[in-house]
């Protein structure tokens, strides 16, 4: 960073310094806690010795707010793949079910942006697909924040809903699938190359709110990557130029994890987030009936408080499946 043209590739260098100040961030947080932990036993060790037993609960309730951090600290330790720091593209489809599958993608959707709001991390509708009598049958998400990607990830593959159907008149069992894919957001546009003659761009006038002018201009665009055959929407500005600009951009993640998912194939290394194609694979189950659970197939992590994980207490699925991944 001190080299004189460190700044002259200025994508480069701010991703450098960004990755600078990560490392630097994480190396202070655990010097500033151990120096709570020393300063904890000392602390211990001088009320043990005066029988100060008023201390000693005390300390004891700082000790376990001590080890909540150590613990956070740890997880985060595990995200150190190239990637896992970095913003993330979510995006949710419905799958099979009909409009109960529609339903439950956007009842997936609130749950995201619930454990995202409960998270700290900002997003932003990118696209949306409303279904045709209820829910959703897509939504792409842009999600900014610490270690998005990083977390995320464990979330990619397809999620099972069984439920008593609010659309059967008859009241009976239904059984639904969402798909979720995760990518990282590339910072650098060379590090995947979107050559003009690869990429097919239409415009389209969007559907749902944004009022008159939405819908009498053609201000939603179309991104077709011709070689891989990926599509991506974007309708959520006004603006032509603004909405071409961020589907380039959910285009990029999209494809430079393609090509990702393309390298590992040659190692022969199992990609998660392939199973999420095979809508009988599913990684997650959530019951809303006969009785309630939520779990996760790939781990064995389950609750019964399902409407607490409706609200986006996910961390403990997300915890297991990473924990799992570093430990195998």
């Amino acid at each position: 960073m001190g080299a004189a043209d460190f700044w002259r590739a200025r994508q480069r260098a701010e991703g450098v310094s960004r990755e600078a100040r990560e490392l630097k961030r994480i190396t202070q947080d655990w010097s500033i806690l151990s120096k709570e932990v020393d300063d904890l036993v000392e602390l211990h060790t001088m009320a043990a010795e005066e029988g100060d037993d008023a201390s000693l609960e005390e300390l004891a309730v700082e000790g376990v707010a001590v080890l909540e951090k150590v613990e956070k600290l740890e997880f985060l330790s595990m995200l150190d793949d190239e990637d896992d720091s970095k913003d993330a593209i979510l995006v949710i489809h419905s799958g099979a079910g009909g409009t109960e599958a529609a339903d439950w993608a956007e009842m997936l959707l609130r749950l995201y942006t619930r454990w995202m709001e409960r998270s700290g991390l900002e997003h932003q509708i990118i696209d949306v697909q409303p279904g045709e009598e209820a829910g959703i049958k897509g939504v792409t998400i842009e999600v900014s924040g610490d270690y998005a990607y990083g977390h995320l990830k464990a979330e990619a593959g397809v999620h099972r809903l069984v439920r008593i159907s609010p659309f059967d008149a008859n009241k009976r069992r239904h059984t639904s699938f969402a798909s979720v894919f995760v990518y990282p957001e590339v910072d650098e546009i060379s590090a995947v190359e979107l050559r003009d003659e690869d990429l097919q761009i239409d415009t389209y006038k969007a559907g749902g709110a944004g009022g008159q002018h939405v819908n009498k201009t053609s201000s939603a665009v179309r991104i077709t990557h011709l070689p891989t055959g990926i599509v991506v929407n974007c309708q959520n500005e006004r603006s032509q130029l603004k909405n071409k600009g961020t589907a380039l951009k959910v285009l990029t993640a999209r494809v430079y994890q393609y090509h990702k998912e393309e390298e590992k194939k040659k190692l022969e290394v199992v990609e998660s987030t392939k199973r999420s194609i095979d809508f009988g694979s599913q990684i997650r189950s959530y019951v809303f009936h006969p009785y309630n659970l939520v779990k996760d197939h790939r781990t064995g992590c389950e609750t019964g408080n399902v409407q607490a994980v409706m609200d986006g207490d996910i961390d403990r699925f997300i915890t297991a499946f990473l924990t799992q991944a570093k430990v195998g």
